[in-house]
């Protein structure tokens, strides 16, 4: 399986809450399509985070767009207006592009309080016909990073399945065996795997059109329609005027104010719902674009080239925690998220600095060592506080991560494998109100303002 996908084009504020329930609402099109003449009304039920914090990550919107069948990558503000004016104001919805059916929100949208067993993030589509009989019924799982799975496909995933691909790595170590062997580094072996699926210009033209997105989500956070957030908080953005104040300086600290513009202009252009890329995922989209603006304007001799093997390398690195743990702030909580951001962005930018792979493994596990057990706890469900500025850290320690790891004389003791399932082991054990349900640590001590 190709890892372009870790990287997907889409729209803020969430990627498992929204851009997910949005496909998810794609795929029940696809599935009621035969039927479509007899059906006269969708009923879509939100399980667990979804419930909890739907409101405040646009799932509600979200998955009318989808049953609408509008695609995350190209939807325009104009158009997400259009149809839910369309829902919300005139009562209906154009199912699947198709056929306008009857709308009501408080009937139609069910926000349940129960969690389903398989994941924390869940939602189930029943459609009816004129006699309110079920027509056809699916639930769907948002695993992280715009990624959605039937219940069939979650079982089927936790079965043992034989790759035959000559390249092929289900671990860090695996991975640096190749390298070894192969005697490449990290963005090498990446894209010699990409190439089992993709043309080199396919693969050439992914990648840059995710790294011209990036930089165009870091203008747009720079120059803002709207100077405040949307939603309850009323949050002032912050990157307009930290872009219009920064300038050149011999402060040693000054690299860490442009290391956080870049980081919070495009936090904030995805908690406005602007279009963004998922790195790994919408709440952790900034990390690896302000490392590569960093190196973009920080160091010598960054191009479009170096861009694409940063992003090779990342998407290896995030591959390895969706296969081995989770990239869902639900599951796993924000370690799951801001730190798998910048172990990828630590890998990949000491990839691009030169160093070897075990090096650039080395620099991931650190970068995530020191995020672990970090809660995702969004104040009033909002991917706003603490998530923009945790952006903005994330990135910063990514940059240590790599200084660390490429100063290193010593052979580690902590394996990039070990601290992956340590991850996934911790967020197992932390408390459920801590993971993305607005019921625990920030989101709790601050309920009053919201």
């Amino acid at each position: 399986m190709s890892n372009l996908s870790i990287f997907k084009i889409g729209i803020g504020p969430s990627s498992s809450h929204t851009i997910g329930p949005m496909l998810a609402g794609n795929e029940f099109c696809k599935l009621i399509e035969k039927d479509i003449s007899r059906v006269a009304r969708v009923q879509t039920t939100l399980f667990g985070s979804l419930s909890l914090t739907g409101k405040g990550h646009l799932t509600d919107k979200a998955v009318i767009w989808g049953l609408n069948n509008l695609i995350a990558k190209d939807i325009t503000r104009e158009i997400q207006h259009h149809t839910l004016d369309n829902a919300m104001n005139q009562g209906n919805i154009n199912l699947c592009g198709i056929k306008n059916i009857p709308f009501t929100y408080e009937k139609d949208i069910i926000f349940s309080n129960d969690f389903l067993p398989i994941h924390e993030n869940a939602l189930r589509f029943e459609a009816f016909d004129t006699a309110n009989m079920l027509i056809a019924q699916e639930t769907y799982y948002s695993l992280g990073g715009g990624f959605i799975a039937t219940e069939d496909e979650m079982y089927k995933k936790n079965m043992q399945t034989t790759n035959t691909f000559p390249i092929q790595f289900n671990s860090a170590k695996e991975l640096l065996i190749l390298c070894e062997t192969q005697n490449k580094n990290l963005a090498q072996i990446s894209y010699q795997y990409e190439l089992q699926f993709h043309t080199k210009e396919h693969i050439r033209d992914y990648c840059y059109e995710i790294w011209q997105v990036m930089q165009e989500a870091y203008h747009n956070g720079c120059h803002p329609h709207d100077l405040n957030l949307p939603g309850k908080l009323h949050l002032h953005r912050r990157a307009k005027g930290l872009y219009e104040r920064l300038h050149p300086t011999t402060d040693p600290f000054g690299i860490l104010d442009f290391i956080s513009l870049y980081a919070i202009a495009v936090a904030e252009e995805n908690a406005a719902g602007g279009k963004v890329v998922t790195a790994p995922t919408n709440g952790a989209c900034a990390v690896i674009p302000a490392v590569m603006l960093y190196l973009k304007h920080h160091t010598i001799g960054f191009n479009d080239e170096m861009a694409i093997d940063f992003l090779l390398t990342a998407m290896c690195i995030g591959a390895l925690y969706k296969k081995n743990a989770s990239i869902s702030g639900a599951e796993a909580g924000c370690q799951a998220e801001i730190g798998a951001a910048s172990s990828m962005a630590a890998a990949a930018l000491a990839t691009c600095l030169g160093a070897n792979a075990n090096v650039a493994c080395n620099a991931a596990e650190i970068a995530m060592e020191h995020h672990l057990g970090l809660t995702c706890d969004p104040v009033g469900g909002l991917v706003q506080i603490p998530c923009i500025e945790r952006n903005a850290f994330g990135a910063i320690k990514a940059i240590s991560a790599v200084r660390l790891a490429m100063a290193r004389k010593s052979i580690p003791v902590v394996t990039l494998d070990e601290v992956i399932v340590t991850m996934y082991q911790t967020g197992k054990d932390m408390n459920r109100k801590y993971k993305e349900t607005a019921l625990g640590g920030l989101a709790k001590t601050l309920a009053n303002i919201c």
